[in-house]
């Protein structure tokens, strides 16, 4: 059984349809405690995120979760679907998050913040969102939901170029 498995596919090109098995692949490793993938610059949009959140759902061991996606325009529906398959992974200690430039918006920022919300057991965390259009208010359900985190020593968060302005700002502190 398969406890680690890293995979970079960067800038291949694999799209929504290869992202699909993907997701397919990593919903059967059950056992999984590390997952680490670098999908920069593949177009997988918002189905595809969708296809990766199912994915990551079924891995209930998973303590450790590293996800590339720079560049892949998931949107905020995506973000929504990224959202709802980490708050599946109730063990996760470790997250890192690059989703910049994927044009996420406030509401995916909201649904990011919720799924974070639902891990307990996170220690560390890094999210860079930066160029994702996601102001004040996404910040601030970003916020609201690492605020839940309560067992959390270390984060970094990059929100540059978010138009979060001085009031989200302070929202974040």
């Amino acid at each position: 059984m398969i406890t680690s498995f890293n995979l970079d596919l960067y800038d291949n090109s694999i799209g929504e349809n290869g992202v699909e098995y993907l997701g397919e692949g990593i919903s059967k490793c059950v056992t999984l405690t590390s997952l680490n993938l670098n999908l920069r610059g593949n177009g997988i949009a918002k189905n595809g995120a969708k296809y990766l959140g199912e994915g990551i759902s079924k891995c209930a061991t998973l303590t450790s979760f590293n996800l590339d996606l720079y560049n892949n325009s998931i949107g905020e529906n995506g973000a929504k679907y990224l959202g709802e398959g980490i708050s599946k992974c109730v063990t996760l200690t470790s997250l890192n998050l690059d989703l910049s430039g994927n044009g996420i918006a406030e509401n995916g920022a909201k649904n990011l913040g919720e799924g974070i919300s639902k891990c307990a057991t996170l220690t560390s965390f890094n999210l860079d969102l930066s160029f994702n259009g996601i102001g004040e208010n996404g910040a601030k359900y970003l916020g609201e939901g690492i605020s839940k985190c309560a067992t959390l020593t270390s984060s970094t968060l990059d929100l540059s170029y978010n138009s979060i302005g001085e009031k989200g700002d302070r929202i974040l502190k």
